[in-house]
């Protein structure tokens, strides 16, 4: 059974960092791509990145130049490395199987202004 446990969440001050991480179990890492989304409370999940097998990545227009995803096979790990954090980045982030329907539980982001 496929498992993403996502970790790295906190609480922080604009500008601040946070990496993600998101280890992943029951299936074939490596040929999977993985994707983060995002969450607020009332609003849809948005996307935030994805990184593919070839490691060709693709960000939304909102987290572009800030945070970039990345991936480390031997570890089945996806990571997400967030910087110069805004308060509109809080949100329960969650880590996905691209295009594929399983998540994790998330973890939460806040940042304060």
């Amino acid at each position: 059974q496929v498992q993403l446990v996502e970790s790295g969440g906190g609480s922080v001050q604009a500008g601040d960092s946070l990496r993600l991480s998101c280890v992943a179990s029951g299936l074939l890492f490596d040929i999977n791509a993985f994707a983060w989304y995002r969450q607020v409370p009332g609003k849809k999940r948005e996307f935030v990145a994805s990184i593919r097998v070839n490691r060709d990545t693709d960000y939304a227009n909102s987290v572009k130049g800030r945070f970039t995803i990345s991936r480390d096979n031997d570890e089945k790990s996806v990571y997400l490395q967030m910087n110069r954090l805004k308060p509109e980045d809080t949100g329960v982030y969650y880590c996905n199987v691209y295009w594929h329907n399983y998540w994790g539980t998330g973890t939460q982001v806040t940042v304060f202004s």
